[in-house]
């Protein structure tokens, strides 16, 4: 997919009418930003994007997360876990003491 960000008012008008006339292209809206379908016509109106608006608007090729291949199963299990939690105010690092859950300061280090 194609995630296409804008920074400037002018940028996000011309992204709404593009998303509004070629519904087909938009996987996703997020106000500012856009999910586009990587087919060259997605491609097409993103480089329109960036040709008319330059700087302020950011394209970037993205993939699909697959938190089964990407993230280790003791962060999936954590994640599970904490929001589980009994006391929903409890931070993640004093639900994780004492635990074999990771620590927030190791996952922070760590990349996927």
């Amino acid at each position: 997919m194609l995630l296409v960000v804008t920074y400037a008012r002018d940028a996000r008008e011309t992204l709404r009418n593009a998303c509004r006339t070629h519904e087909d292209v938009v996987v996703r809206r997020f106000g500012r930003a856009a999910l586009f379908k990587e087919t060259e016509f997605g491609a097409f109106l993103a480089c329109r994007l960036r040709e008319k608006h330059g700087h302020d608007v950011q394209v970037e090729r993205t993939e699909p997360f697959n938190e089964y291949a990407a993230v280790r199963d003791e962060v999936r299990e954590a994640a599970a876990a904490y929001e589980a939690r009994e006391a929903k105010s409890t931070p993640y690092d004093k639900f994780a003491a004492g635990t074999d859950h990771p620590d927030s300061a190791a996952m922070r280090a760590r990349d996927l």
